[in-house]
């Protein structure tokens, strides 16, 4: 499956936040969306999940216009991950996980056995089946993540969005969610992200679209829009890209901002 972003305009109420931006997922690759704060990383998200019109270009769904094919329908084959997520009630950690096959029932029908069976299956694959009896409201940021990635797995879909995945994790958590990615990634799910850290574009991603701070997007492998040159143009400071080498041979490349 393949979904795909050609030359859209994004924004609100007719007014653009960004112009002419075009990416493609396709199964089994992980694309990382980086860019400054306020530059239009969420607008392009909501965009693309239809919560917000484009105001030009189209997206497409193996080839089918997104005009053309239900949100029901959408949502089976594309799941989201939000930034953060508060619900109105103390959910148990289950009920959230089963939320995310609402896009597989009917209007106004209970999940049953079979959806608490799938919610049961995901949790177990995330390592997270020590949250069955906890409530999501009282659990810690990082496995509120992970049930937030296993709701939008309950979904079965082959593509997921991930709006800043990482966000106001610690680093152990962070590199737990990101490891879980490259692993969903590992099993032919499509994943598209948003991130603040490049670092993390060389962890665990196939791609990058750079947007800068002159809302140019820069789109290409990782290795090269990943650049010093390029880091400076979004952000405005001067970083150094370098490599460190692991004890099984594995070059790992990382951004080290110089402080003036």
């Amino acid at each position: 499956m393949e979904l795909t972003v050609v030359n859209a305009s994004c924004g609100y109420e007719g007014v653009p936040v960004l112009k002419n931006v075009s990416l493609c997922l396709r199964q089994g690759e992980i694309v990382c969306i980086l860019g400054p704060n306020g530059i239009g990383k969420t607008t392009v998200f909501r965009s693309v999940l239809g919560f917000l019109k484009l105001i030009e270009g189209e997206i497409l769904l193996d080839g089918v216009n997104k005009a053309h094919i239900s949100q029901k329908e959408f949502s089976r084959s594309v799941g989201y991950v939000p930034q953060g997520h508060e619900p109105p009630f103390p959910y148990t950690v289950p009920d959230v996980v089963v939320m995310g096959r609402a896009s597989h029932l009917k209007s106004f029908e209970a999940p049953g056995i079979r959806e608490y069976r799938i919610a049961d299956r995901v949790m177990e694959l995330l390592g997270i089946s020590y949250l069955r009896e906890k409530i999501y409201t009282q659990i810690s940021g990082g496995e509120r993540q992970m049930v937030l990635i296993a709701r939008a797995l309950a979904q079965n879909p082959k593509l997921l969005v991930m709006d800043e995945p990482t966000a106001n994790l610690d680093f152990g958590n962070q590199i737990r969610v990101l490891e879980c990615i490259k692993g969903l990634s590992g099993s032919g799910l499509g994943v598209l992200m948003t991130t603040h850290n490049p670092d993390h574009a060389f962890l665990c991603c196939d791609r990058v679209i750079l947007l800068t701070k002159h809302k140019e997007v820069l789109e290409g492998p990782v290795d090269e829009i990943v650049t010093e040159a390029n880091l400076y143009r979004a952000y405005g400071v001067e970083v150094k890209i370098t490599e460190t080498r692991g004890d099984d041979g594995r070059i790992v490349r990382s951004c080290v901002p110089m402080l003036s």
